[in-house]
């Protein structure tokens, strides 16, 4: 019998609803297919934006939505993206399997997207090879309300009020693909960049920085020392390649075992080391806390579906990576002190995605359901707590059994999420909170085989299911969680 104490005294911080944001990036059949359809589509749209997916994303309640990318955002040219769609440039997406991309979907119709969603807008803008007054021109149309030349450039398009836009990223994966450029250099160039960033609107904006890939500590601590002052968060990109030592490849979505079982739950676990390492350097040069940390690209990374284009990065998505996206977001929770957003790559058919579409089709995939399982941590208070837990696995891939968090809701509902990574083995928990008396519970819980996933023709193989394996009890609720799961426990 494991515990769960649950510490209602302690009350934490709350929980920032953006760390169950989203990606979206003109990759594949993301934005195109994916999302958009155009409104001469047979597929019900609303101004081209797929009405499925949209009510599908509204339902787990995506706070906000990152956007045009990614790799695509350096060589994205926003006056590409605006005015009558049959003359907008047609250009190469060099990045993602030469595509030519007809820039149909650009600006108006990412915030008449966001709009539809009900989410808040991230912008990543072009700093790899775009110009200072290429943004600062994008800015001013995007969020002025005077009148100006590219006002009336807004206003002639379609848009008399000007949008609000709260998250903008300046670069993306700057250290690589994004320039190659070196730490000290991009912080002086991000500087530059920085110091046109009008705020126009009542609200600053919130200016992220490019951080660093995985454990490139160095990175972030000449950041933080050459750039500290001017920004408002740094973000991470860590990404999970179970097969990356299995001949230089990334591994299989769905034809693997108990090994690439653990070694993928391993390696998806050090997402805590790099939160806490990172962070930890930052507070030397913000001892306050001021600076916040994201994780605007994570995910498990695979090799595509066979008889798929490469280039389009397209896998399924089964339990594993269920029980991964689990285990993060109650990283995340865990420090949400900290992280004050976070988006998994990406929204539709590429990578670890939430939803797959195929023509006037849309599955929901297991890690859909999560954040469906997910979604009441949303801005909830984090409560101290603490789960014992034992050592399982491989001896190459030792790693805890469980992980979870515990949060309280403005409603008073208490809401736990555990993730049982054993393949084989089920825990009993006898949980005790202090502090409060729960009368009544409602569960869910999302469990399968490790390989099960959805697909066009079995769209319900996996998804959460209702769960009653539990008894209420004087300290609190005792209940058993079976193997390769997720459970959600209302209180």
């Amino acid at each position: 019998m494991s515990r769960l104490v649950i510490n209602g005294y302690h009350r934490k911080n709350r929980i920032n609803k953006n760390i169950y944001g989203h990606f979206t990036e003109h990759l594949g059949r993301c934005i195109y297919e994916g999302i958009y359809v155009g409104e001469n589509s047979g597929i019900p749209n609303e101004k081209g934006m797929r009405k499925d997916v949209v009510s599908a994303l509204r339902e787990i309640r995506v706070p906000v939505l990152r956007w045009p990318g990614g790799n695509f955002a350096d060589e994205y040219h926003w006056m590409d993206g605006i005015g009558t769609r049959s003359e907008r440039r047609k250009t190469i997406n060099t990045h993602w399997g030469g595509d030519v991309e007809d820039n149909s979907f650009g600006t108006h119709e990412f915030f008449e997207l966001c709009r539809q969603i009900g989410c808040e807008p991230y912008i990543n803008v072009n700093l790899g090879s775009g110009r200072v007054e290429e943004m600062q021109k994008w800015i001013e149309y995007m969020t002025f309300a005077g009148d100006s030349s590219l006002t009336r450039l807004r206003k002639k398009n379609g848009q008399e009020k000007p949008w609000k836009l709260k998250y903008l990223g300046i670069g993306n994966e700057n250290w690589l693909c994004g320039g190659n450029m070196t730490a000290g250099y991009y912080a002086d160039v991000y500087n530059q960049f920085q110091t046109y960033v009008r705020s126009y609107g009542e609200e600053s904006v919130y200016k992220i920085a490019c951080g660093p890939l995985d454990d490139d500590y160095e990175w972030t601590d000449v950041l933080m020392k050459k750039a500290a002052n001017n920004l408002d968060a740094i973000s991470l990109h860590y990404y999970t390649y179970p097969g990356v030592n299995i001949e230089g490849q990334k591994g299989e979505s769905i034809k693997f075992g108990e090994s690439e079982w653990y070694h993928t739950i391993s390696q998806s676990l050090k997402m805590e080391n790099l939160i806490r390492i990172h962070t930890g350097i930052m507070r030397r040069y913000d001892p306050k806390g001021r600076v916040d940390f994201i994780i605007d690209e994570w995910g498990n990374w695979y090799n595509p579906e066979p008889g798929t284009n490469p280039g389009h990065l397209f896998q399924q998505n089964t339990v594993r990576d269920a029980v991964t996206a689990a285990a993060n977001l109650n990283i995340f929770n865990q420090y949400s002190d900290r992280i004050s957003m976070a988006n998994i790559a990406q929204a539709v058919n590429v990578l670890q995605s939430v939803l797959i579409t195929e023509k006037d089709k849309v599955v929901k995939t297991p890690t859909y359901y999560v954040y469906d399982m997910f979604k009441y941590h949303q801005n909830a208070i984090l409560l101290d707590s603490y789960l014992e837990t034992e050592e399982i696995g491989p001896e190459a891939d030792r790693i805890v059994n469980m992980n979870h968090s515990v949060s309280i809701g403005d409603d008073g509902k208490l809401n736990i999420t555990i993730v049982n990574f054993s393949a084989d083995t089920s825990y009993d928990i006898e949980c005790e909170i202090l502090g409060g008396k729960a009368d009544e519970a409602e569960a869910f819980i999302l469990h399968g085989a490790m390989n099960a996933h959805n697909t066009v023709q079995a769209s319900d193989c996996v998804k959460k299911v209702q769960f009653y394996d539990y008894k209420m009890t004087e300290r609190g609720i005792d209940f058993e969680i079976p193997p390769r799961s997720v459970l959600l426990i209302r209180l």
